[in-house]
């Protein structure tokens, strides 16, 4: 009794679910029918097994269907199996066939997996965008710094989306551009007085190669002045060559400073020698009076000498002046 019950149990639930699977099934398979886009019951209800959103897949093909265009389920679900985005790759191709553009749908889906936007690229494709570049500073031949803004008008190209250069490859082109063209100018008034040689220059090279985008035109938008960089580096030279300058003749002021020091050491020496030489000048006349060779009277008369020699040094001596 009570394993027939599990089993009842069971095989409601069963009924319920199956019932909740095949109920959305028919109502997307009647709504698929009435749009004339045909898709099986059965591949309906086996989408939940895949893991694939049958509303999803459903509705991106009705949408395709009214607009004129026409793809087999299958696509649509290995595109979602694959990471893409199916409304947006849809989309996509229903406004490039709108604007007679050939697009696809392989190619939409692959570049929806690259991780750009197509239905983006199809629009820039229709409508171009306009990006604004940063400010970029460069200085002319005559040291006067110029700072430009511009605004580069970029269409898609659909057929390098894929493996091609993004936005910021070409503001960086054009940043080079705006660096190369005021750094080769004579003048920086040769810029002022014409800003549209910088956009003429910057389209010669052709800066959309390799990238995602055609470049349609390059406008100025501000031209601004700077500093005088010129001005600043001989400054800065100037004030260099002054600190060497200085540290040199500090450096030969040292060294006289050294040499005079060493003279007045060698001074004080030679008056050292002098005093050793006086000190041994009384042992001398004692030695003298000892051997017989210096008379009382030579010296006396030697003190005489002596004390006149004194009395003249300070008669011809100038007297100091008072204060």
């Amino acid at each position: 009794m009570e394993i027939s019950m599990i089993l009842l149990i069971v095989i409601i639930i069963a009924a319920i679910v199956l019932f909740f699977f095949i109920s959305s099934a028919i109502s997307l398979w009647v709504q698929a029918l009435v749009s004339g886009a045909h898709t099986g019951l059965f591949n309906i209800v086996f989408m939940r097994f895949r893991k694939v959103p049958p509303k999803l897949i459903v509705t991106s093909k009705i949408m395709a269907v009214k607009a004129g265009l026409d793809f087999s389920t299958d696509a649509l679900e290995s595109h979602f199996l694959a990471g893409g985005n199916v409304s947006r790759v849809v989309q996509a191709l229903i406004a490039a066939d709108k604007a007679n553009m050939e697009l696809e749908f392989n190619r939409a889906a692959a570049i929806d997996l690259a991780g750009r936007d197509v239905l983006e690229a199809v629009q820039m494709s229709v409508n171009p965008k306009v990006i604004e570049t940063p400010l970029v500073a460069a200085m002319a031949k005559d040291g006067i710094q110029l700072k430009a803004v511009s605004r580069v008008t970029v269409r898609a190209n659909i057929d390098r989306l894929v493996g091609g250069a993004g936005e910021e490859t070409i503001l960086a082109r054009v940043g080079e551009g705006i660096v190369t063209t005021i750094g080769s100018a004579d003048t920086h008034k040769m810029v002022l007085e014409n800003p549209d040689m910088i956009s003429k220059r910057v389209l010669d090279k052709g800066l959309d190669a390799g990238t995602a985008y055609e470049i349609l035109s390059i406008d100025i938008a501000d031209v601004d002045v700077g500093k005088n960089i010129g001005a600043e580096l001989e400054t800065d030279r100037a004030e260099a060559d002054k600190k060497i300058a200085q540290a040199k003749a500090e450096e030969r002021r040292a060294m006289a400073f050294a040499v005079e020091q060493e003279m007045k050491a060698r001074v004080e020496e030679m008056r050292a020698k002098v005093v050793e030489a006086e000190a041994k000048v009384p042992l001398a006349i004692a030695m003298a009076f000892r051997e017989g060779n210096l008379g009382i009277m030579d010296y006396y008369r030697m003190k005489n000498i002596m004390a006149d020699t004194q009395m003249r040094d300070k008669i011809g001596t100038p007297d100091r002046k008072p204060e």
